[in-house]
């Protein structure tokens, strides 16, 4: 058997996943971000996939997996592949849900207390004058945290965990969550908002913990940033296309919201000529201490790696020799027998 991986995002010989695979099941390593330059007969060949995000996993290229049986995304989010045309194909696609948990709920809270803080701020101001630099004064976003508003959307594990760890800084918790069972915000002991308006009007920190859909793409426009208080902050450690970036930034610039903490972009790397990189870059008044950006790393660790990647391994295994499914995103796509 043969398990491909055509964007491997690991530095070694896939010597993780080889281990729990065993040495049964051949591995063919690529790290390619171009479906082509793998060789076809790798796609015919391929009895199951482990993928990441850099080659989208299409109808056209589904086709060509001719001896696929299952698809396996490292990650938890599963917008490049086309989840309908793998079923009609009786490929299911399972993700990897809880690697990183509590790294990004963890880099969300950080991203908050980097603004509300005024952490990031007052490092660099020190750097660049230890002397003058030795204020309180030169970080905009700065208050008091308990008794604030923090508003999750989407209140899935990472939005749970998350809004744990707002409750511990006494913190008030809402969220808005359209797919939650009615009674989840009864066993969690949160506050349950019934629209996105509502939550965004009456939150002092949003952050967002939702997929990437059709239906999200973009869910924070200008109509959504216009909504929030003038103050808040936003945190985005999710995906980097729910957040119109060009809205973001216009709202920044004119004082709409307070500031923002952004971990993932639409793009990425971003493109360095992007009026809000330039920005950042030239460290313009409007934007100094109101924009912290990370490079996709809040569900980093090396445990959390490590955990990726042996489970990622597993799930492929278990469903060759078992027929195993878990965390399967695609049950309704499959054939139903």
């Amino acid at each position: 058997m043969l398990v491909l991986m055509p964007d491997a995002q690991i530095e070694d010989d896939a010597v993780v996943e080889r281990g729990v695979l065993g040495a049964e099941i051949e591995v063919a390593l690529h790290r390619e971000l171009v479906a082509d330059r793998i060789p076809a007969e790798r796609w015919r060949g391929a009895d199951a996939l482990i993928v990441y995000y850099g080659v989208p996993i299409d109808r056209a290229l589904i086709e060509r997996m001719e001896g696929c049986r299952i698809v396996v995304r490292a990650g938890v989010g599963y917008d490049q592949i086309d989840i309908a045309a793998c079923g009609a194909r009786g490929i299911p696609v399972c993700n990897v849900p809880d690697y990183g948990t509590t790294e990004v709920a963890d880099h969300a809270i950080a991203l908050m207390l980097g603004l509300a803080r005024g952490v990031v701020s007052y490092h660099t101001q020190l750097i660049a004058d230890p002397v003058d630099g030795w204020s309180y004064l030169g970080a905009p976003c700065v208050r008091r945290l308990r008794g604030c508003r923090f508003g999750v959307v989407g209140l899935g594990r990472i939005g749970t965990a998350a809004a744990r760890r707002a409750a511990a800084h006494d913190m008030v918790v809402s969220f808005y969550d359209p797919y939650l069972p009615d009674g989840a915000e009864l066993g969690l002991g949160f506050e349950r908002v019934g629209s996105l308006e509502a939550l965004l009007a009456q939150s002092d920190v949003v952050s967002l913990h939702c997929p990437m859909s059709a239906e999200t793409a973009k869910l924070i426009d200008a109509s959504a940033l216009a909504a929030m208080k003038p103050d808040a902050l936003l945190i985005n450690t999710a995906r980097g296309g729910l957040i119109d970036i060009g809205a973001l930034e216009a709202a920044l610039r004119a004082g709409r919201i307070g500031g923002a903490g952004i971990d993932v972009l639409p793009a990425e790397p971003p493109d360095p000529a992007h009026p809000l990189i330039q920005a950042l870059q030239r460290r313009e008044p409007w934007i100094e201490g109101r924009l912290l950006l990370t490079p996709h790393a809040a569900w980093f660790s090396e445990a959390g790696r490590h955990d990726l990647r042996r489970k990622s391994a597993e799930t492929a295994r278990d469903y060759l020799h078992q027929q195993k499914l878990r965390n399967c995103v695609n049950r309704e796509h499959l054939p139903q027998s």
